[in-house]
């Protein structure tokens, strides 16, 4: 049938990258600064993106999406598994890395760990001390990000459930409660990460009265059900859609460099550039490829 994304295409969607070249119009950036580059292609002055919607930007997407690593689909932007990508709006698009904050902690920051912000660090400042429930397994980077950001912003009980034992132990690193049976009956946050039509519906029904359910993962199928009704009873909120993670990532790298928070436990193979192939077919959690930036 039909897909969204059709390939062949050159993949790559979050990187920390080396800037190694401006453009004439560039004021803000500088050959040589280590940066973060989001996976959407925003301009940072259209309604959507003064608005926090980056990832929607009117002056950018001609289709769905304005993006990088997903094809001509998303527009003319190549992926980031190259060995130069060219950042239109550069001045807004790339964000410097603070100092003294190791590249690899911060790699997924262009997309993954600021999916994984967005689905608990705002929720958590609406209900203080609440409790939150992650289910793993598809989305699954993001889903241990969030398990890890939730304990670090003072969640009452944090529960990551996943048949797989290696991200269990990943997530109880970061001090979570891990196992593949929920403990609670209800939660006032659900990060909805297996990607599975049946996790969004036990997400939904695992919501406390009020509480608020994000859902980071792809529901390909058509005629996905939803318990509406449920949804109505508990006062529920379900959150689905892209993330923005311009918008997100000045508070997100400020709090990295702040509390030294190590989101690089979730890196399951960091793989030298060259090895790309191999690293990508062991198809683990997190893949991270590494190469030395250039001596500009």
């Amino acid at each position: 049938g039909a897909v969204p994304f059709k390939g062949p295409f050159a993949i790559g969607h979050e990187c920390v990258a080396q800037v190694v070249a401006t453009g004439t119009g560039v004021q803000n950036v500088r050959a040589g600064q280590i940066v973060v580059v989001p996976w959407a292609v925003s301009c940072g002055t259209c309604p959507p993106c003064r608005r926090g919607l980056t990832s929607k930007c009117s002056t950018t997407t001609s289709g769905t999406l304005a993006a990088y690593g997903f094809g001509p689909a998303s527009g003319p932007w190549g992926g980031m598994v190259a060995d130069e990508i060219r950042v239109p709006f550069a001045d807004h698009m790339l964000v410097p890395v603070p100092p003294d904050v190791p590249p690899l902690r911060v790699a997924a920051a262009g997309d993954n760990l600021a999916d994984a912000w967005r689905s608990v660090v705002p929720p958590l400042g609406e209900r203080p001390g609440g409790s939150v429930l992650i289910l793993g397994g598809g989305a699954k980077s993001i889903g241990l990000y969030a398990a890890g950001l939730a304990v670090a912003h003072g969640a009452g009980v944090v529960d990551y459930l996943d048949d797989d034992p290696g991200r269990r132990e990943i997530a109880e690193s970061f001090g979570a409660r891990a196992s593949a049976r929920p403990r609670n009956p209800r939660y006032d946050i659900v990060v909805e990460a297996s990607s599975r039509a049946a996790g969004l519906r036990r997400a939904i029904r695992s919501l406390a009265p009020g509480g608020i359910c994000t859902a980071v993962g792809y529901y390909l199928a058509a005629g996905t059900r939803v318990p509406l009704m449920r949804m109505y009873a508990t006062d529920a909120t379900l959150r689905l859609g892209v993330s923005h993670a311009r918008a997100t990532l000045p508070e997100l790298l400020a709090f990295v460099a702040r509390t030294g928070f190590p989101a690089e436990r979730v890196a399951t193979l960091t793989a030298d550039w060259d090895d790309a192939p191999s690293a990508y077919a062991a198809r683990t959690t997190k893949v991270v490829l590494r190469r030395e930036p250039l001596g500009l």
